[in-house]
């Protein structure tokens, strides 16, 4: 046999040997599927069958982006936007929104009552009247970004122009999508608000939670790291720094549900600056007025108004090591 039929015949050995395992391989998907379909059937293992569908996660994020060009005109656009065609495009982009979010908001209603027996609250009316009540509340809604865009450029040395702060911090990024999320929350539009807030928290690095209230000029520097639990509230020209928790106390798990929408996280007052790092944590805990929290500390209890906490200055060790014989 000459070399050339010795390795068309390797070749067709290969291929039949690999043929033969497909086939045995493609065999044992039928046992998986079956695995599968009994596991879904199962209540205890999270499976989603039978109930509507849930709000989709491109939905909400399209609705971000196009709250945001509402928000800030010309920022996000796709173009440039002249005063001539303002109302034209803001029309275009307010019915658009109307529609995508009203949609989205109908889907969640129904989603809830389907999945957990509510009574019936015609989901297609409230989305659309939601979706009204939240547009007309977008004025308000710009007029505290404007406060929270010019705390961060005055706080900020390293900012140089405001239109940097709109574009390209962090902080401005999650607190608009809260300030979105946290309207949505207040008008007890389910599940949307928490996508919107995790979207936001995905990319920035910044977690605050959709139930938070937040007062006007608030500023988060660097950000990332940074919790805001859902029933903290925070006053007027509040700083945080990366790595600050406001958070809630561990609980024994017989105590959560009793818990569930009790206030657990702190209040922080006005003019509060908390520098990185800190924990500050627990429903009753109040950091008055005009304090100041230093970095990397722990507090479970209240701080009254004009108070600086900070850590006693760790002991510092320098070692100057000896230089090396030259050869």
């Amino acid at each position: 046999m000459n070399p050339e039929q010795q390795s068309y015949d390797k070749q067709s050995d290969a291929c039949r040997l690999a043929i033969d395992i497909s086939i045995e391989n493609r065999d044992r998907l039928p046992a998986i599927i079956d695995d599968l379909v009994a596991s879904s059937r199962d209540p205890n293992l999270l499976a989603h069958v039978d109930a509507e569908l849930t709000p989709s996660v491109e939905k909400a994020v399209e609705i971000l982006q196009r709250t945001k060009r509402l928000l800030f005109p010309g920022y996000f656009n796709d173009q440039v936007l002249d005063n001539n065609q303002l109302e034209y495009a803001i029309g275009m982009e307010v019915t658009r929104l109307f529609e995508i979010l009203s949609a989205e908001i109908a889907l969640s209603i129904r989603h809830d009552c389907q999945r957990y027996n509510m009574v019936c609250t015609h989901c297609q009316e409230r989305g659309q009247q939601e979706a009204i009540r939240f547009l007309e509340h977008l004025p308000e809604i710009r007029k505290i970004l404007a406060t929270d865009v010019h705390a961060a450029y005055q706080g900020d040395p390293a900012a140089k122009t405001i239109d940097e702060v709109v574009i390209s911090y962090p902080g401005v990024l999650a607190i608009t999508v809260h300030r979105i999320a946290h309207q949505l929350r207040q008008q007890d539009i389910p599940l949307l608000p928490r996508l919107m807030s995790e979207y936001a928290h995905s990319i920035t690095g910044i977690d605050i939670h959709p139930g938070a209230t937040i007062g006007s000029s608030f500023f988060i520097d660097h950000g990332t790291g940074v919790v805001i639990g859902e029933t903290t509230e925070i006053g007027d020209w509040v700083r945080i720094y990366q790595g600050v928790t406001v958070g809630a106390l561990s609980l024994p798990k017989e105590e959560v549900e009793q818990l569930r929408y009790a206030k657990r996280h702190p209040t922080i007052e006005d003019d509060v600056t908390i520098y990185a790092g800190a924990t500050i944590l627990g429903g009753e805990t109040v950091i008055g007025r005009s304090s100041v929290i230093g970095g990397s500390v722990w507090i479970t209890s209240s701080v009254p108004p004009g108070t600086k906490v900070f850590l006693a200055p760790p002991k510092l060790i320098y070692k100057n090591s000896e230089p090396k014989p030259e050869n």
